[in-house]
């Protein structure tokens, strides 16, 4: 599984700042997430590259939860703090899942021969993460919402 991860969290490292550029792009013009509409391009691109950034120490972390736990729950935080209805928040995070696969999927070279189980296990890990981080944000938004 290595080579493969390796390869998926190389595409993201390497191409970082395009892949948020996108998503950017995307999440500021997406009818769903009408909230980022207002957010400056530097503070959307910032926001996305840090993401892109951390998930390099979630995905090879031994034990990523500690990591993830802290990383989601300063998003919801932030985003809370900023009026950002929570399924706009959730929505994002979908967003950006889906850039990095649509930006790696683009890539040639990405699958060439690479066996079937490795990508499944690559993937599994990677929706893990941002399910559990999802997972997070919505309880951290109760748990703001109740204090």
């Amino acid at each position: 599984m290595q080579a493969f991860s390796d390869k998926l969290i190389n595409i993201t490292a390497q191409h970082k700042e395009e892949m948020s550029r996108r998503w950017c792009r995307a999440v500021r013009s997406n009818p769903r997430t009408p909230s980022f509409h207002t957010f400056s391009e530097e503070e959307c691109y910032d926001h996305a590259l840090n993401y892109y950034i951390k998930l390099k120490d979630m995905y090879f972390d031994e034990k990523p939860y500690p990591e993830v736990q802290k990383y989601f729950s300063r998003y919801a935080e932030q985003f809370f703090k900023r009026g950002i209805p929570l399924d706009e928040a959730v929505y994002a995070l979908i967003m950006m899942r889906r850039h990095m696969w649509l930006y790696a999927d683009f890539q040639a070279p990405f699958l060439t021969g690479m066996e079937h189980h490795q990508a499944v296990e690559t993937i599994n890990r990677t929706i893990r993460i941002f399910d559990h981080g999802i997972y997070l944000v919505i309880q951290k938004y109760e748990e703001l919402r109740n204090a």
